[in-house]
């Protein structure tokens, strides 16, 4: 067996029995919003997604790169949150761990996505993918109600980093 098999077939072992499970922590639109407008000079990228949406799907590990890319370069912090129910919690656990995806995960707690929306951005029509860049404890914030290949989402973080110095 190949040195790096021995290590998934472990892992997949472990995330099937339930032992190894990515951090998904039930967030609130408040408790979201305390997390970016303490920020200071950090980056926020937070992506809104679902398991069951496949362009969402698609693009997460976009997110996951530019967060490994660009991390030792500037204050960059992915937050990516689930607008799954929230019973499905262990379901997107699962989901992440299984993809080992660096960002930080929440999942929306009060079961009602639809509370968010105008809570997040007024321009927001509630369809996902959607993203929003905040900096400078949310006083900059560009939401984005797309899905994003790499190259863009790069070109689009550049820009807002850009903006906002």
């Amino acid at each position: 067996m190949a040195p790096g098999m021995l290590s998934a077939s472990i892992l997949v072992i472990l995330l099937a029995s339930g032992v190894v499970r990515a951090a998904v922590t039930p967030v609130t639109i408040q408790e979201l919003k305390q997390r970016y407008q303490q920020g200071g000079d950090t980056v926020y990228v937070v992506n809104f997604w679902a398991t069951w949406c496949r362009p969402c799907v698609k693009e997460l590990p976009h997110f996951d790169s530019l967060q490994r890319a660009h991390q030792a370069m500037r204050p960059v912090r992915v937050l990516l949150v689930s607008v799954d129910d929230p019973k499905d919690r262990e379901k997107v656990a699962k989901f992440l761990a299984a993809r080992s995806y660096a960002p930080q995960s929440y999942i929306v707690s009060d079961g009602n996505p639809s509370k968010w929306i105008d809570a997040v951005d007024t321009t927001w029509s509630g369809a996902i993918p959607a993203t929003l860049f905040v900096r400078n404890n949310g006083k900059h914030r560009r939401f984005v109600e797309e899905e994003f290949s790499y190259q863009h989402l790069e070109q689009t973080f550049l820009r807002f980093c850009k903006d906002t110095q």
